[in-house]
């Protein structure tokens, strides 16, 4: 008698393919494996971080889940890019939303990274392409300038405070580190003028960005580093991934008040420098700020959507590479 299960082809379970989530701080990483549970932290010196890429290299990831933070996770894209890891930059409000639609309230690195982990396994969010030398270049120089601005307020804060000590020994250290700071700050501000014009592909967009009033180099330079999906998004899909798009909070007949959260914190503070000025002296926005105003919204409130405005503005310039142009006046 033949036994049916001798012809039967057999069949073993396939082994879930490994997700790996970073949390990303100033000083740490925190780093959680995906389905075995594995987690481990490591510094963020050049040495712990090449340590790490070579660990997660061996694991074979499908891919490595990183949130966008402004510039803290440039040392972990080289690192892993030094080793063809394949890694996934996605917002962190994507990732607040999946939070808490598995039910996880707390919040810990340890614990983000997990989420990290078990995000890459749910949805396997595409491999983030990796910036070029020059994209990298351009987002080291304007990180290290947004270092050396946070340095001269907190040593001009310093310097005010020596008020309270008439005969404080420490003035004149203090003053010659703003001194050093100050000149370091131009010179950085020398360097990115020189690296834009080196490259080809940033000229246009520059010249784009710069012809909106309001848009500072600083702020340029900012974008093109920070946001070089800037002109490629539909405009919600800009305000989401800067995170300027505003969360409906809504129940029944409730209505709460919505709110903005997630999203590149670093181009956001830039964008809301650019409103602020924006609101006094834009053609187009200083009107929208003063109208917003008019309808009893808060300040913040009105500067928000001028953000957003200002936003979808220089989206639009990009993707259809025209600059941009006052409004004319009406003709009577």
């Amino acid at each position: 008698m033949t036994n049916a299960q001798s012809t039967m082809p057999s069949t073993t379970p396939s082994t879930p393919a490994v997700s790996v989530g970073i949390d990303v701080g100033k000083t740490d990483v925190s780093i959680a494996v995906y389905p075995s549970g594995e987690a481990w932290t490591s510094e963020t010196t050049a040495r712990a971080l090449r340590t790490l890429a070579r660990r997660i290299q061996a694991l074979a990831p499908r891919v490595v889940v990183l949130e966008a933070t402004g510039g803290y996770e440039i040392p972990v894209l080289g690192a892993l890019a030094e080793r063809e890891v394949p890694v996934s930059l996605v917002a962190p409000a994507r990732v607040r939303a999946f939070a808490q639609a598995t039910g996880q309230l707390a919040k810990t690195d340890r614990l983000d990274a997990r989420l990290l982990a078990h995000y890459a396994a749910q949805l396997t969010p595409a491999a983030t392409p990796l910036p070029d030398p020059a994209q990298r270049a351009l987002m080291l120089l304007v990180a290290r300038r947004r270092q050396v601005d946070d340095m001269l307020v907190a040593e001009r804060q310093r310097l005010d405070q020596q008020s309270f000590f008439p005969d404080s020994p420490v003035r004149g250290d203090i003053t010659a580190t703003i001194a050093f700071l100050e000149r370091s700050r131009g010179e950085l501000d020398q360097a990115l003028y020189a690296h834009v014009r080196a490259h080809a592909q940033f000229a246009e967009p520059l010249a784009l960005l710069r012809s909106v009033p309001g848009i500072g180099p600083v702020t340029a330079y900012t974008l093109l580093a920070f946001l070089p999906e800037l002109g490629a998004l539909s405009r919600q899909q800009v305000a989401a991934l800067v995170g300027v798009a505003p969360f409906a909070a809504e129940s029944g007949a409730w209505r709460g008040r919505r709110r903005i959260r997630g999203g590149r914190a670093v181009v956001r503070q830039v964008l809301y420098m650019a409103a602020l000025t924006a609101s006094r002296c834009h053609p187009v926005l200083a009107p929208f700020y003063q109208q917003l105003r008019a309808r009893g919204k808060p300040a913040k409130v009105a500067l928000v959507a001028c953000m957003r405005r200002l936003l979808i503005l220089l989206n639009s310039l990009l993707k259809t590479r025209t600059p941009w142009r006052a409004p004319q006046p009406a003709v009577p």
